[in-house]
C-alpha cells in the first residue's frame, strides 16, 4: 500500500509518500509544497491542488491521509486550513483516491507515543523511524507521521483515534 500524508496549509503544504514493505515503511517521496504568500488566496489554493494533482499522478498512492482539524483561538487560521484541506480532498478525488483523516493527536500518539507531542519530537521521531540521513522540514515531517499514523492503522486493522 502506497500513502499519501499530507499536511495542508496556504503557505506551504507538506507532503510524504510512504509504502509498506513487509514490517518496514520505505519512502517514496517527501517535500513542502510552497505557495507564494503575496499572492492572493485563491490563486495559492490553485497552486495546492494542482501541485498535490502532479504528485499523486507522478507517484500513484493508493490513499491519501489527513488531520482533521483542531480548534485554534485564531479562527482565520482555522478557516484557511480548512480551505486547504479542501483543496487536497479534492485533488484526491479527483484521481479516484480514498481521502482518510485522523486527529492530530492520534498522529502523534501513532509515531511518538505521546498526543501531545510538540513538532520538533515529530520530526525527530519520523527522521528515526524512516532512518532518514537528515531531519525533514516540519511540514514534510508531520505529513510522513500522518502516513506513518495511517500504515499503523491499516496493519493492526484498528483505526488511529483521538485521545
Amino acid at each position: 500500500m502506497r500513502v499519501l500524508g499530507v499536511d495542508p496549509g496556504t503557505h506551504r503544504t507538506g507532503v510524504g509518500i510512504l509504502e509498506a514493505d513487509g514490517q518496514k515503511y520505505k519512502v517514496i517521496h517527501f517535500g513542502t509544497l510552497r505557495a507564494n504568500s503575496k499572492d492572493p488566496i485563491a490563486t495559492r489554493l490553485l497552486t495546492i491542488f494542482d501541485t498535490l494533482q502532479e504528485v499523486i499522478g507522478k507517484f500513484q498512492p493508493s490513499v491519501m491521509a489527513l488531520e482533521t482539524l483542531f480548534f485554534a483561538k485564531d479562527i482565520q487560521a482555522v478557516e484557511r486550513i480548512g480551505e486547504a484541506r479542501a483543496c487536497a480532498m479534492l485533488a484526491a478525488s479527483k484521481q479516484g483516491i480514498d481521502v482518510i483523516e485522523y486527529a492530530p493527536t492520534a498522529v502523534k500518539k501513532s509515531v511518538t507515543g505521546n498526543g501531545r507531542a510538540a513538532k520538533e519530537q515529530i520530526q525527530f521521531m519520523v527522521t528515526r523511524l524512516l532512518n532518514l540521513k537528515e531531519s525533514p522540514a516540519s511540514d514534510a515531517a508531520d505529513a510522513l507521521a500522518i502516513a506513518m499514523c495511517h500504515l499503523h492503522s491499516s496493519k493492526r486493522k484498528i483505526p488511529c483515534t483521538t485521545t
